[in-house]
């Protein structure tokens, strides 16, 4: 059993939560997340089994769509809705306000990471560190917002709900925490909903209700999806059984016809996809594998 499986996460469950499910549903080992979701937060993640885990770093380096929440006036030491209280503002501000100040962080910036995040400082988590009260000084990150749309936004609730798209390793509530320093009056995460992440769509998950059931009429490969699919951008090969034995032995493939520097989608004579590969010099180099 190999594949992508969509879940939709549901708050209170860790990305790793899902993989153990997973586990416990297919019967299968060799399972792996594509980029973590807060436990709070619910969504888009797609979980690989079998050979579809050497998909997962790619998946994990892919943009990400998310609509947050944002409530103005406060700010937490997690950025979002579970932490402690830091500050508290009375303070006004006018739609136009608050439109540019969410808007003027739409390209690249820059983020310091959250005190309550999982990256290391020499060898431990940044969170447990936070969980001591010990606060260490964190580098900058450059990271891309691609967009971001405004939903809703209510100055007199002093509220407003976001659509961002952006690049891997954007921390949205420190997105939020730094639109509330914008505006001069704080803010926090109030909510997180991941819809898109490596191309799927929040539309095309399940539920985790949805592959109890499957799995109970035993439909769970129904909710798998290939392991090419996230490679359709890529045009399609098919080689006879000669040189799909060459491919594996780690052979150059000379092929006519196609393009230097574009990948491929190999597949066998038997429509089994084996690889990516990369054109050079008329050749297909091998760029990752996925043959049994």
């Amino acid at each position: 059993m190999n594949g992508i499986i969509l879940i939709d996460k549901p708050a209170g469950k860790t990305s790793h939560d899902m993989v153990y499910f997973i586990r416990r549903l297919t019967g299968i080992k060799k399972v792996g997340h594509t980029g973590t979701l807060d436990p709070d937060a619910t969504g888009v993640l797609p979980v690989c089994i079998g050979k579809a885990t050497k998909v997962c770093d790619i998946l994990t380096l892919s943009d990400k769509e998310y609509i947050a929440g944002l409530n103005f006036g406060r700010a937490t030491d997690t950025q979002d809705a579970s932490g402690k209280v830091l500050s508290v503002s009375d303070c006004s501000f006018t739609f136009a306000q608050a439109e540019l100040a969410i808007k003027s962080f739409i390209g690249e910036i820059e983020q310091i990471p959250p005190m309550f995040s999982a990256i290391k400082k020499d060898g431990k988590k940044l969170y447990e560190l936070a969980r001591k009260g010990i606060i260490v000084e964190r580098e900058p990150r450059k990271v891309r917002i691609n967009d971001i749309e405004i939903l809703e936004l209510d100055v007199e609730n002093k509220s407003a709900k976001i659509r961002v798209n952006c690049s891997k390793g954007t921390y949205i509530r420190t997105l939020c925490d730094d639109i509330g320093k914008k505006i001069g009056c704080g803010a926090y995460m109030s909510s997180l909903r991941r819809t898109k992440s490596g191309g799927f769509d929040i539309c095309n998950c399940y539920t985790t209700d949805k592959l109890e059931e499957l799995k109970s009429c035993g439909q769970i490969s129904k909710a798998i999806i290939p392991t090419d699919s996230v490679f359709l951008e890529y045009e399609s090969i098919m080689l006879d059984d000669f040189l799909s034995a060459k491919l594996k032995n780690g052979v150059r493939i000379r092929k006519n016809g196609i393009s230097n520097g574009h990948h491929y989608r190999i597949y066998d004579a038997e429509g089994e996809f084996l690889a990516i590969s990369k054109a050079e010099s008329n050749e297909l180099v091998l760029v990752k594998s996925f043959w049994s």
